[in-house]
């Protein structure tokens, strides 16, 4: 009984152990492959101008209870490309509060839009936020919403520095980043299921208490305000325009192969992270109608 105690701890340490140290590595780092441009070189304000600032290193968005949180908008709209930014998030009561960085045609297709989202859902005190994936095609994130959402928890604390946070989409598949590490991949089953349409780049900060925070139950609280979102004045953003040549292909491989997909040191990493930190899966829950995601 004593063996099999110390062996009981031993795997609880070292499973502990092996959480902390994060992910192993992927091996190949898409990040390094795109040059970081400014703010002001690729973007603008869309909406909240006064609750929004730049300096030479970061942009800010805020949110308190006389505005609606404020937005950012790229120049250009692309049909694929990786997009990234660093970010960080504030610590405390943000519950209902979502963060995010994400790719739409919804002010192009308005009722029948494309989207591809990274949110982060605020939380409250020694909870951990949850970051959001998701993919919405031709009009499932308008009226009768249909998600192909993928939670996760982070193996490290976002409110302590910047990381960067990816989305990269070609014709054949979408492909989620956190630091380089791949934690979702979404490929193309068919043209029903999967984003075509060209897209622009969105940031925000905005009031979502409906449904941000379990489920809802939790709302905004503004004694807590103002909510603020802190991006670095370096994001990485390279694909082809939606004017461009159908031949472009610029944006950089997910894999160093430079055919796309994943190695499998890279799909070792995303399993590691669907092990240890996948919170939901909307293919895997029973309460869906799976008939409008053939793609499980």
């Amino acid at each position: 009984m004593e063996f099999l105690l110390s062996l009981l701890l031993f795997f609880l340490f070292h499973s502990r152990l092996v959480n902390a140290q994060g992910p192993p590595s992927p091996g190949y780092y898409p990040s390094s492959r795109v040059q970081s441009i400014g703010f002001n070189q690729g973007f603008r304000n869309l909406w909240g101008p006064q609750h929004q600032s730049l300096d030479q290193s970061t942009l800010t968005i805020w949110l308190d209870k006389n505005s609606g949180g404020s937005g950012f908008k790229s120049l250009k709209n692309y049909r694929s490309g990786y997009f990234g930014s660093s970010i960080k998030l504030q610590p405390g009561f943000t519950a209902g509060i979502i963060t995010s960085f994400y790719l739409s045609n919804n002010q192009d297709y308005p009722g029948n839009h494309d989207e591809i989202d990274i949110e982060f859902l605020g939380t409250t005190p020694n909870k951990p936020y949850t970051l959001q994936t998701n993919v919405y095609i031709r009009g499932s994130g308008d009226g009768n919403i249909i998600g192909r959402e993928m939670k996760f928890h982070l193996w490290f604390d976002p409110t302590k520095d910047y990381h960067n946070y990816a989305i990269l989409w070609d014709p054949n598949e979408i492909i989620f980043f956190v630091d380089d590490v791949p934690i979702r991949r979404y490929p193309k089953k068919n043209d029903a299921t999967f984003p075509q349409r060209p897209m622009y780049v969105y940031g925000s900060i905005w009031d979502a208490s409906s449904w941000a925070t379990e489920e809802g139950r939790i709302k905004a609280d503004y004694r807590y305000q103002p909510f603020i979102g802190k991006y670095s004045n370096n994001f990485k953003v390279e694909g082809c325009a939606a004017y461009e040549s159908p031949s472009c292909r610029r944006a950089p491989s997910s894999s160093p192969s430079g055919g796309g997909g994943l190695t499998r040191q890279q799909i070792e990493a995303m399993l590691w992270v669907h092990r240890n930190y996948k919170v939901y899966d909307y293919c895997r829950d029973p309460r869906r109608d799976h008939t409008h995601t053939p793609e499980c």
